[in-house]
């Protein structure tokens, strides 16, 4: 089926997400469905989202498509007795549903809500079942063992689709717990275009960050946490930053667990403290500004569902230095988009002095590969296209 007529066949549906938070602080996954939403509204779709979050929290007037907070909800699982009333009153004048996530009460309360309406359902599960997480928090495991009988596995055994990014997400899926099952299913995942004027976000951004001009940037641009190899990447560009005098690292985004002063600290002691710095989340054409200042894109973390910033570097041009623990590195590698290592302290270095060593035109042949490799994978429109041929193929007859 053609592109064309699966938009003609699947035209003027209603979707109804649910996510835990819109909070844009929350990473990719929210990232992803603002910009799956937006897409689907302009192929002539409806698309609603139900959150847990408080409708008085401001990032909700920003947000872009309608929104229902139910909040304020309780403690980390964000218990909420407002959701399950709100989708047995609402949930049947939606044509599909999807679930974003695992682990807060949105998913369990919607299949309650779901299961007893009768109503099909989508699972997104962005990455939430990667066994990194059970080998690294063992007690939080556990305690999700207390409730995945009851709660998670029958969010999964009873969807229509549980849906994947990527095959290796898939596969490492089947890890995390004994007791799963699931009919999965791979879709394309993806960004929209960046914005084409790259002189001008480039030297806003360079206006606005001065200690970068004329310096050969290295960017991270993610959260600031544990699982991202942050430290990995700061003890790396120091052991290369003496070679490379005008190098200078870049490290973008938002602090949730208190990483950057001891980061900070570890920069300093290294004597590169002056040669890193610590933007914080960018958004807008900030954002796009550092994509366009940069030279390379970094990330090398132990886990990484599939990484909307790595698309979005693409998209920029932008080639990428990734660990093997980034779910899409295969494809990367593939394309020649960027280059791959191990997550580790030897691993991150190797993979910043291998583009260090990289001649221009070699540079050049990566920049080209990226842009190619974005447009072939990684774009908007080929998610939406996935996903509307799989739900249009495996939800209710209408």
């Amino acid at each position: 089926m053609n592109s064309a007529s699966l938009r003609h066949e699947a035209a003027g549906m209603k979707f109804l997400h649910v996510l835990p938070s819109v909070d844009p602080r929350a990473g990719g996954p929210m990232e992803g469905v603002r910009q799956l939403g937006l897409k689907l509204l302009q192929r002539g779709h409806a698309v609603d989202v139900v959150t847990l979050d408080d409708p008085q929290d401001a990032y909700i007037a920003d947000y872009p498509l309608p929104v229902v907070a139910l909040g304020p909800s309780m403690g980390s699982y964000r218990y909420n007795r407002r959701l399950v009333p709100w989708l047995l009153a609402h949930a049947p004048s939606y044509d599909r549903i999807v679930i974003n996530g695992l682990w807060q009460y949105h998913s369990y309360g919607s299949w309650r809500a779901l299961r007893r309406l009768g109503l099909p359902y989508f699972v997104f599960t962005h990455g939430m079942l990667d066994p990194w997480f059970k080998r690294n928090y063992p007690l939080k495991h556990l305690k999700k063992w207390l409730y995945w009988p009851w709660a998670d596995y029958r969010v999964l055994r009873d969807a229509t689709s549980v849906l994947f990014t990527c095959e290796e997400e898939r596969l490492l899926a089947r890890q995390s717990f004994w007791l799963y099952s699931a009919k999965e299913q791979v879709v394309a995942y993806g960004t929209s275009q960046p914005p084409q004027d790259a002189e001008r976000l480039r030297a806003q951004f360079l206006a606005a960050h001065p200690q970068l001009q004329g310096k050969r940037v290295m960017l991270f641009l993610s959260r600031i946490h544990a699982k991202k190899g942050c430290d990995l990447l700061v003890r790396a560009f120091a052991q290369v930053a003496a070679s490379h005098p005008d190098l200078h690292l870049v490290m973008a985004g938002p602090d949730q667990t208190g990483l950057v002063p001891g980061l900070q600290a570890m920069a300093a002691d290294a004597g590169v403290g002056d040669r890193v710095s610590w933007p914080g989340m960018l958004r807008g054409d900030a954002k796009w500004g550092a994509f366009y200042a940069a030279e390379v894109f970094v990330l090398p973390s132990h886990q990484e569902n599939f990484g909307i910033a790595v698309a979005e570097a693409l998209g920029c041009g932008l080639p990428v230095l990734i660990s093997d623990k980034v779910n899409i590195w295969r494809e990367i590698e593939t394309d020649g988009a960027g280059l791959v290592a191990s997550d580790s302290a030897a691993g991150t270095e190797a993979l910043l002095c291998r583009w260090l060593g990289l001649s221009e035109p070699d540079q050049m042949g990566y920049r080209q590969r990226a842009l190619a490799c974005f447009g072939a994978r990684f774009t908007i429109d080929a998610m939406a296209d996935s996903m509307l041929a799989v739900m249009t193929r495996t939800a209710r007859s209408d």
